[in-house]
């Protein structure tokens, strides 16, 4: 199966600027963007929620980009360059989709804004709530139980 967008010609910037109009078209208060490294964050508030999309770039060192499939050869640093570049405009157009997709499966009824970016939404210590629920989800299955719906008293 082909990847979703995998041959765009769609710049980074201008897919960028899509998610963040449509972000404003669906009521967004505030939008803001970085990368570091090899990934990148898309963060905004709306419904009263921050939320935080980080998303991972491919390594420009990463043999995918560098040798040649087929036989193992080196490419030029113009091609892998341009290798590399046309993979991070498949992953921000593919990220653009997601979040289009999950507000109109909230304006149609499917599911809430609250359900729909939920693994996303910021808790007051700077992680997401799916960051935070994962090693919980983890354990839960590990040991075969689940947590007490109520907890005790604090002792």
């Amino acid at each position: 199966m082909s990847r979703y967008a995998s041959s765009t010609s769609v710049s980074v910037e201008k897919t960028r600027g899509e998610i963040e109009r449509t972000l404003a078209r669906w009521g967004a208060t505030s939008f803001a963007y970085g990368w570091q490294g090899n990934s990148a964050q898309v963060m905004f508030e709306a419904n009263s929620r921050r939320i935080r999309f980080t998303l991972p770039l491919p390594d420009r060192a990463s043999r995918q980009f560098t040798h040649t499939e087929a036989r193992g050869k080196l490419r030029t640093p113009t091609e892998s360059g341009a290798l590399w570049e046309q993979a991070c405009r498949q992953r921000w157009r593919a990220l653009g989709l997601a979040i289009k997709a999950k507000l109109e499966a909230v304006e149609c009824g499917i599911s809430t804004f609250e359900e729909e970016f939920l693994s996303h939404i910021c808790l007051p210590n700077g992680d997401t709530v799916g960051r935070w629920m994962m090693p919980q989800i983890e354990h839960a299955y590990a040991n075969g139980k689940m947590p007490p719906m109520l907890q005790g008293p604090s002792e």
